[in-house]
């Protein structure tokens, strides 16, 4: 990662650090997790001897739901506070096969680990180097492993307003595209919600993904 993208990622993380004791009480959220989760169980034969990861784990909304489906979970986010209300969730659950790891954006994540699952949400959109990220999480699954996105579709800005370092959500048939280049068969897209957000003329709804690959 170059230091500019490293530098952008460390002001994100800050960003999520100030939202973090918020995060878990957003209906928006709970309802976006639950249904992603639902999205994974019903594309991925999840096992219980499965190593996973969660890429940009924020609170790790997404991964108590899957996590009685799973042998073990890593949890990487650059955000200490979002992984500070992870740990206390953790021991207030007294959940034991799911590990928070703080994410350092100036060298490679994990590289020497592999995982049998990788998902993430609503966190390649805040990626700058959308093709490297696919081709890392490539090598860091094991053989038949899965990987598993949710974001936004491609839409003209309006969904984070100000906040200028994202991708405006994503073209899905360059995305895909994009998978099948990083070494990934056969994956597909199905959308799995609709945001509704109220903007100045009047709601709108924004279309969320999900992009389901495996590596061979």
């Amino acid at each position: 990662m170059t230091h500019d993208a490293a530098h952008k990622v460390h002001l994100g993380a800050a960003h999520f650090d100030a939202k973090a004791r918020e995060w878990d009480l957003n209906p928006v959220f709970i309802d976006r997790a639950i249904r992603i989760a639902a999205g994974i169980r019903a594309a991925v034969p999840l096992r219980q001897d499965m190593r996973a990861l969660d890429y940009g784990c924020g609170t790790g909304m997404l991964s108590f739901p899957l996590s009685d489906s799973l042998g073990h979970i890593v949890l990487e986010d650059a955000s200490p506070g979002m992984l500070e209300v992870v740990k206390e969730k953790l021991a207030a659950q007294g959940v034991t096969n799911m590990t928070p790891r703080l994410a350092d954006p100036r060298v490679a994540s994990l590289q020497n680990e592999r995982f049998d699952l990788i998902y993430s949400s609503m966190v390649l959109h805040h990626i700058p180097d959308t093709a490297a990220i696919l081709h890392t999480w490539h090598d860091q699954l094991t053989s038949g492993g899965w990987l598993c996105i949710a974001d936004l579709v491609k839409e003209d800005g309006s969904f984070h307003g100000i906040e200028v370092d994202v991708h405006h959500g994503f073209d899905t048939a360059r995305l895909l595209a994009l998978t099948v280049g990083a070494g990934f068969t056969a994956p597909r897209v199905v959308t799995v919600l609709q945001i509704a957000k109220e903007q100045p003329s009047g709601p709108r709804e924004y279309p969320v993904f999900l992009l389901v690959a495996k590596k061979n």
